[in-house]
């Protein structure tokens, strides 16, 4: 059976500004030649030091900003052979989550018209369907129906990124890239966002693409990791393997970088190669 997702030469340059004196610009590679696959069902982690590539991975693999070059393959089909109205209509199969629950959200919208707006754009639903529908997203998400009626600036950071989850949903995706979604959130709400990911995972046959550092949120929900340095990707295999017995030494770095909450374990910090 062929990947969900397919990456192969994947690369994303960006050019930076001339200096004086008609100097030449600079180009910065973000990503220079990925090559990964997520399965059908699985959970892929991405993780890696702010910088690394992870973020612009994930929204090349989605389109929202255009490679410089590779290829991105979704159930086999090119993404970046397609025309924009062709692009508009798959997107319903795969969908992002976003970091920041307080800046994605439009502030200005209720949450069910939040929740509404990607199924008037991919379902044939007329009115009363969607809102039917939306009620549904509100329960699946653990929010009370109530909370439809409320503003972002209403509810709670936990709150905010179950309606993020909840909009990704809504369109009934096959993939979804979670891009640090528990990483603003307060420590006691964390646990809480990923038991629900866990869940829609095993409940909905999702696929997931996760963007971390934080290690306690791989080790929960990863099947493999892939660790990310300066654009490429230098070490992966299952979860199990990655964080327990790291071959490459910017991983080992990663992992002993790791804070613990028992003195009596520290472990002994190691300088993460590469960096200064």
């Amino acid at each position: 059976m062929s990947a969900l997702l397919a990456l192969e030469g994947l690369r994303k340059e960006y050019r930076l500004p001339g200096g004086l004196f008609g100097r030449r610009r600079g180009i910065l590679r973000a990503l220079d030649g990925v090559d990964l696959t997520v399965e059908r069902g699985e959970c892929l982690a991405l993780v890696g030091e702010s910088g690394s590539g992870k973020t612009t991975l994930g929204r090349c693999a989605l389109r929202l900003i255009e490679p410089t070059g590779g290829s991105v393959r979704f159930d086999g089909e090119d993404l970046l052979a397609l025309p924009p109205a062709a692009l508009r209509a798959r997107r319903r199969r795969f969908q992002m989550v976003f970091q920041d629950p307080y800046g994605s959200l439009d502030p200005r919208q209720r949450v069910d018209s939040i929740l509404e707006e990607p199924l008037a754009l991919h379902s044939a639903l007329d009115r009363a369907g969607r809102r039917r529908r939306v009620a549904e997203l509100l329960a699946t998400v653990g929010l009370a129906p109530e909370l439809g009626r409320r503003f972002p600036h209403e509810l709670s950071g936990g709150q905010r990124q179950r309606v993020g989850i909840a909009r990704a949903l809504a369109p009934e995706p096959e993939l979804l890239v979670a891009d640090e979604p528990v990483s603003s959130l307060d420590v006691s709400v964390r646990g809480q966002i990923l038991a629900l990911l866990e869940g829609l995972r095993e409940r909905l046959g999702l696929s997931l693409l996760l963007i971390a550092h934080d290690m306690g949120s791989v080790e929960r929900l990863a099947d493999r990791v892939a660790v990310m340095y300066e654009g490429q990707v230098v070490e992966l295999g299952p979860a199990r393997e990655v964080l327990g017995r790291p071959r490459h030494p910017y991983t080992a770095g990663l992992l002993a970088a790791v804070p613990v909450a028992d003195p009596a374990r520290r472990r002994r910090r190691r300088n993460i190669v590469g960096t200064s």
